[in-house]
């Protein structure tokens, strides 16, 4: 149970890193581990144990976040631009975002999910 908890907690760090890493905003670095952390926190607590035991869940939060971290790679350098212009003062009505760049992250956070299922069973 605790190479599970470690897991857990290495995986969040390796995103929240991530994602402070690409996208240069102190409410990246700041509020967004804790509204991560938070989800977290609230999907293994309250979510419904009648079907998956906490340990599964804390290998599906592991698995969802490093395929995410996994999927969101490529957008690395085009979220570091963005958050430049918006320190910048660069206000866009919206930003354009690649379909393939989509469906790489949503694929593979997808593929990662499967795999945390799979080691749950």
């Amino acid at each position: 149970m605790h190479w599970i908890w470690l897991m857990a907690a290495a995986a969040t760090v390796i995103h929240c890193f991530a994602m402070a890493k690409w996208i240069p905003l102190p409410v990246v670095r700041t509020k967004y581990p804790l509204i991560i952390v938070g989800c977290g926190v609230l999907v293994i607590a309250l979510g419904d144990g009648r079907e998956l035991s906490s340990v599964e869940k804390l290998v599906l939060y592991s698995s969802t976040l490093i395929g995410l971290t996994v999927g969101l790679f490529p957008n690395r350098k085009l979220f570091t631009a963005w958050a430049l212009e918006v320190k910048q003062g660069v206000r866009h009505a919206r930003f354009e975002y690649p379909r393939g760049r989509v469906s790489f992250a949503v694929a593979t956070t997808a593929a990662f999910i499967v795999l945390g299922v799979a080691l749950t069973r």
